[in-house]
């Protein structure tokens, strides 16, 4: 697939017209947050929010836009080295995942003995993911929105209401890539995905956790949800109806939180669930 210029132009950092863009891509990286508006009195441009998450979230949608990056055995401070410019190339500086935690949580990390417990208002980055593990005692709550991970001593009672006593381990796929994925498969624990309440949500659940690690993975659904949908953005869901009014699985319970969506014709933030 050759990539477009358009998107070139996007992972570059410049400003690209609507018109250049196709709308269905257009809604889905406005949907998924990726990219930000500028106007220029009745026309629009568009400008991408973080571009390694853009060029992540590419990678992970279609793999033949791998060809945005270049081996990872050459560093951005080689290059500094020998150029004096380490934007030369475009690399991943930042692999890996962050992970959070309301109780002390023992790891292993490089083989030494690593807990994880953060103090309020901070959370870990886990650089080498490849040798970190946990116990298969503990359940691994991915958290979308990065608001939600950050405060999730806040949603403590929500937790511990839906997923009993169990030893949370809380991550998040910031910034995005195929880390956090990959890392997940490798290891036997649970997993439960706490994102929106609205059709894209469901959908990144299904198509990047549920497809590869089956029935070890759910989706987290409060028991007020159906009040809270009767309250929630139209505006959402009215964005993302022309690309997911299909949606549809057999799993019987969220199957039934994707008609309850389409019932009221309305999504609902997760960030509603931050306890202030």
């Amino acid at each position: 697939m050759a990539i477009s210029a358009s998107i070139q132009a996007l992972i570059s950092g410049e400003q690209v017209a609507g018109s250049k863009l196709s709308s269905k891509l257009l809604d889905e990286l406005m949907t998924e947050g990726l990219l930000s508006v500028v106007t220029h009195g009745s026309r629009k441009s568009y400008r991408a929010r973080d571009v390694e998450s853009l060029k992540r979230y590419l990678i992970d949608k279609d793999e033949s836009y791998r060809m945005l990056e270049v081996s990872s055995s050459v560093s951005r401070a080689s290059m500094a080295s020998e150029t004096g410019n380490s934007k030369l190339i475009t690399i991943r500086s930042c692999p890996g995942f962050p992970v959070n935690s309301y109780e002390p949580i023992s790891c292993s990390l490089c083989d030494n003995v690593f807990v994880v417990n953060p103090p309020d208002g901070s959370f870990v980055f886990i650089d080498n993911w490849q040798q970190f593990s946990i116990p298969q005692d503990i359940v691994v709550v991915g958290v979308e929105n990065m608001e939600n991970f950050r405060m999730i001593r806040q949603q403590r009672n929500l937790f511990e209401s839906l997923l009993g006593g169990n030893h949370l381990l809380f991550v998040s796929r910031y910034p995005q890539s195929t880390d956090l994925r990959t890392w997940l498969m490798g290891i036997p624990n649970k997993y439960v995905h706490f994102g929106d309440f609205d059709l894209a949500g469901i959908n990144i659940f299904l198509t990047e956790f549920y497809k590869y690690l089956g029935n070890r993975s759910e989706f987290l659904i409060p028991p007020d949800i159906e009040k809270r949908l009767a309250k929630g953005s139209p505006v959402r869901y009215n964005k993302q109806y022309g690309n997911y009014h299909t949606l549809s699985t057999d799993i019987q319970y969220l199957q039934f939180l994707i008609d309850l969506i389409n019932k009221y014709h309305r999504g609902y933030d997760q960030e509603g669930y931050i306890m202030s």
